[in-house]
């Protein structure tokens, strides 16, 4: 556990917190800025269409990556208690197990988005306008989803192995080639949004190529076991990916909670403002991971820190971790929020140029999304608290409250009440009710 001098059990917790957060932040940072650059240059390169298309696309993302992240964040919690324990080798079993059926998964959606690209389209809710460019997308991108998916898990184990340096470059590297490839094949080579894809699905090969690197060359604490395909070995996997999957169930239900959102976003949008309001409404949808950028920097950092103590048992530590990144949540929160509101046009105009119809939408709307800002990135951090101490079922509950209970009534019924500001405002209602009732039911619960 000393590879970047971390000591999970003993170091200072604001200086623990800060030599996790920075690397974690700046990493996923750089990916966040992969997704607007690659939308700035869609936009810009391919049109609304193209961007819309990309927006109706992203929910596969959300899949996959919800999936990858689900194990990685199970694997995290329960190698750390391990750890904590010094069973290296049930870590390192658990590392492997994590990997390897995750890919499985992912390869076989991979399969099926490359043989049913329309499917996809209509499922998302597109439209026959956008039909070619999300079927163009979803084929040439497939690819990168294996890549990306090698990453996630992979960033979890690397962190927790006790190198968040090198976790950090991994995000950053691959980040900045797919910038370079985007603007490459978007235009000068005048690929279009195939071009797009392809660069998207390059730099996830090459994110997925360093962590394979770090596994079998850099690592010192956790390593992976060549898997064995007896019926009892089957078995046992079987049995720890399933307590995996139970920790990490709620990151996936998150991830895939903004997929619900974009989809049923999508359907609206398209119902009230048709390709316009779905161009407009995708610019927040490329703004929305900078604010999960922040969340889940705080919640990945608290998450080995929070289960390392918990297998020890101290509680003092947990608590202090706790109120450091639910402090650290507020502050970013807030500040994301006023930036947002004060650079709403300019950010739209970032993405859509002088597009005039998307962008006035898009000028009225982006201010009362970004209401969703605070609360959404307490939220994340609130539920991986519960990931990281083993309540898995509460974290479970109020991640499918905020991602899937609350948001898909509210963004139905909402507009119909107030008109088109309700689309905009769906997001915010939901984050805020599931805020309030984390916070009233374990108040409750502290008194009894």
């Amino acid at each position: 556990m000393k590879r970047d001098a971390i000591d999970f059990g003993k170091m200072n917790i604001p200086r623990l917190f800060v030599k996790l957060f920075v690397p974690t932040f700046m990493g996923l940072l750089f990916g966040a800025m992969l997704n607007l650059a690659d939308g700035i240059f869609v936009g810009r390169g391919v049109g609304s269409d193209g961007l819309a298309a990309v927006n109706i696309s992203a929910p596969v993302f959300m899949l996959t990556s919800g999936i990858a992240l689900m194990f990685g964040a199970g694997v995290s919690v329960v190698a750390a208690i391990h750890l904590s324990q010094n069973n290296h080798k049930a870590a390192n079993i658990n590392v492997t197990q994590a990997l390897t059926v995750s890919l499985m998964i992912v390869i076989a959606l991979s399969i099926l988005i490359v043989l049913f690209p329309e499917q996809f389209n209509k499922l998302f809710g597109g439209s026959k306008q956008l039909e070619p460019y999300v079927c163009d997308y979803l084929r040439y991108v497939s690819i990168g989803l294996i890549g990306s998916t090698v990453m996630f898990v992979g960033l979890f184990v690397i962190r927790l192995d006790g190198s968040p340096q090198y976790a950090m470059l991994t995000n950053i590297i691959p980040a900045v080639l797919n910038i370079f490839l985007d603007w490459y094949f978007v235009f000068p080579l005048q690929m279009g949004i195939k071009g797009a894809a392809i660069a998207t699905s390059i730099s996830e090969l090459v994110s997925m190529l360093m962590v394979i690197y770090y596994l079998f060359f850099k690592t010192k604490t956790l390593h992976l076991y060549r898997p064995k395909l007896s019926k009892t070995a089957i078995g046992l996997t079987m049995r720890n990916t399933g307590y995996m999957v139970k920790m990490g169930i709620p990151t996936f239900i998150g991830e895939t909670a903004m997929a619900c959102m974009m989809i049923v976003g999508n359907y609206m949008f398209m119902h009230y403002l048709h390709e316009d309001g779905v161009a407009a409404f995708s610019v927040a949808c490329y703004l929305f991971p900078l604010v999960f950028m922040f969340g889940n920097a705080i919640s990945q950092s608290m998450l080995p820190i929070v289960s390392y103590n918990h297998g020890l048992g101290n509680t003092k530590r947990i608590s202090d971790t706790f109120k450091l990144s639910m402090a650290t949540a507020s502050i970013c929160g807030i500040l994301i929020t006023v930036a947002v509101i004060l650079l709403s046009e300019q950010l739209m105009r970032l993405f859509l140029g002088d597009q005039q119809s998307p962008l006035a939408i898009g000028i009225e709307g982006l201010p009362l999304f970004s209401m969703s800002f605070l609360f959404f990135s307490l939220n994340i951090v609130l539920i991986g608290y519960f990931q990281s101490v083993e309540q898995a079922r509460s974290a479970t509950f109020y991640m499918l409250l905020r991602g899937y209970i609350l948001v898909i009534p509210i963004f139905l019924l909402l507009p119909r009440l107030i008109g088109v500001a309700g689309l905009w405002l769906a997001v915010p209602l939901s984050e805020f009710l599931t805020f309030l009732t984390i916070i009233i039911s374990n108040g409750v619960r502290s008194r009894k």
